[in-house]
């Protein structure tokens, strides 16, 4: 891997994070077209806390407030007087599905990930899913409007994505549409609920760096990724939750079909 390489793959983990494209699927596909080897444990485990970054940067005072409400819920006993109290804990219990997922079925999605023709369906799929929640969706909730099941069925929704291939801000936000939430409270809504998931995910990509299972990867290749990630993310944060506010999900379901076709005519073409 180049220098040149790190960078890019960091702005493209950074970008397809939050987009609703899918960056496992992205970080399948795109070496292999290019022929690149892959970059190690190490590199996509920087990258992942590079896109972390961009979240708790981006997101700092909702996050403290989270925290602070919380506590206090736990020291009161009490949901009341606060309703970050209430959200804090609906982002706890959305987390749940998606980290038993993760430690139950990892060895079945870890082998999806040499297999860009799987990547490829499950592209398809993630393009069914926000085209559909835009036109099923009635768009009159806000993130305040949340309760129990919705948390539930949205936490799913993000463990259903630890496939390659389904976005988890894409199928996060399209379950909220389908909740019937407005576009922009339900991409915000992602991004809180994908935080512990992506923080969890990187300690335990840090547990496997210490037993040497990481490859060695020069430092300056694994700083430019983390920095390329993390700028690159929150700008794309910035971007969606604007563009959101005006703008539906459907040009990312095209791009999703299109992504999907074109890699599976090249796999099946055998022209990589």
């Amino acid at each position: 891997m180049t220098l040149l390489q790190a960078i890019f793959l960091g702005v493209l983990q950074g970008a397809t994070e939050f987009l609703p494209v899918s960056s496992s699927g992205h970080l399948v596909v795109v070496p292999w077209l290019l022929g690149w080897p892959s970059p190690g444990l190490t590199f996509d485990t920087m990258v992942h806390w590079g896109t972390l970054l961009a979240v708790v940067l981006y997101f700092w005072r909702d996050l403290l407030g989270l925290a602070l409400a919380w506590l206090a819920s736990l020291r009161e006993r009490s949901l009341e007087g606060d309703p970050r109290r209430l959200l804090a804990w609906l982002i706890i219990l959305g987390t749940i599905p998606a980290a038993l997922a993760g430690f139950l079925l990892q060895d079945v999605f870890e082998s999806l990930f040499g297999q860009p023709h799987w990547v490829a369906f499950f592209w398809i799929i993630t393009g069914l899913i926000l085209f559909g929640s835009e036109k099923l969706g009635r768009r009159q909730r806000d993130m305040a409007d949340l309760g129990w099941l919705d948390a539930l069925l949205i936490g799913i929704a993000q463990a259903i994505a630890v496939t390659p291939g389904i976005s988890r801000s894409g199928s996060t936000m399209g379950m909220g549409l389908l909740r019937n939430m407005e576009r922009e409270p339900a991409a915000r809504f992602s991004f809180l609920l994908m935080t512990p998931i992506v923080f969890g995910a990187g300690l335990l990509q840090l547990v496997h760096l210490l037993h040497g299972e990481g490859g060695a990867t020069p430092i300056p290749f694994l700083v430019a990724g983390f920095l390329a990630a993390a700028i690159t993310g929150f700008v794309c944060i910035a971007w969606l939750l604007r563009y959101l506010q005006k703008n539906s999900l459907t040009l990312f379901a095209f791009y999703c079909w299109i992504a999907g076709a074109v890699t599976l005519l090249i796999a099946f073409a055998g022209w990589r």
